[in-house]
């Protein structure tokens, strides 16, 4: 186990009053024309990349000579990073694998990190949950960044469409996003990602020609009647007051 994943799945963490609440999608802004992003987004995630990776250095010098005091101390900071709230800015840019990843291939380490995800998912009551919800993102995310043949990735973009929405994240973009994912990665999926999805856009992003057109994907490709049935009722509905 690396040392990364120790101090997610290790026992006896503890949220130490770090305030890890509710952490939505921040409001809409309208885009500066003639500004692009993407290269201070970039330097933002690899600002948080090198910030680990010392943090971890330090933490295995520390524990090479002995210094347990201060070895605690960067755990402690490292779990605090591992725990704050770290927004996507750009889903294009280093957050959501490409569409055109396969599920294919049985690979017993994603596995067992689709295993240990799964027992904190949804697990717990209060500040406890909330640890957990945050514990299961990452190793899931770890699964994805390792495993990206792994035929377990399209439920892991389900499993992660559903902690972007609860209550523990709400952040609905990467929500909607991951449930497309999940379809996406696995030809005929049987789940409801692809109205989950479509509810989110229509719902609590407000893009509308995108939650019609995945209410319409729903009505040619779901087989389970009730989904088909709800897709049809507000695609009329959004389509009956479109101007």
């Amino acid at each position: 186990m690396t040392l990364r994943m120790w101090f997610v799945v290790g026992t006896g963490l503890t949220l130490l009053g770090l305030g890890v609440g509710n952490s939505a999608d921040p409001p809409k802004a309208t885009p500066v024309k003639g500004f692009d992003d993407s290269a201070l987004v970039e330097r933002v995630i690899a600002a948080r990349k090198e910030y680990q990776n010392s943090l971890v250095s330090l933490y295995e010098h520390y524990a090479r000579i002995g210094d347990k005091e201060r070895a605690r101390w960067v755990e402690e900071e490292l779990k605090a990073y591992h725990l704050m709230n770290k927004p996507s800015y750009r889903l294009d840019i280093h957050d959501v694998p490409p569409a055109t990843l396969e599920a294919k291939v049985n690979r017993p380490e994603a596995n067992n990190l689709f295993r240990i995800a799964k027992d904190y998912k949804g697990k717990g009551t209060g500040s406890e949950y909330t640890l957990n919800q945050r514990r299961a993102e990452i190793v899931f995310q770890e699964l994805l960044a390792k495993y990206p043949d792994s035929d377990k990735i399209a439920d892991v973009a389900y499993e992660l469409g559903e902690l972007y929405e609860s209550r523990s994240f709400h952040q609905y973009n990467r929500a909607a996003a991951y449930f497309e994912r999940a379809y996406q990665w696995r030809k005929g999926s049987g789940t409801d990602a692809r109205l989950r999805a479509a509810r989110l856009y229509d719902k609590q992003l407000g893009e509308r020609s995108k939650a019609i057109e995945l209410y319409r994907d729903v009505m040619l490709n779901d087989a389970d009647k009730d989904r088909m049935k709800e897709a049809e009722r507000r695609l009329a509905e959004l389509t009956s007051t479109r101007k």
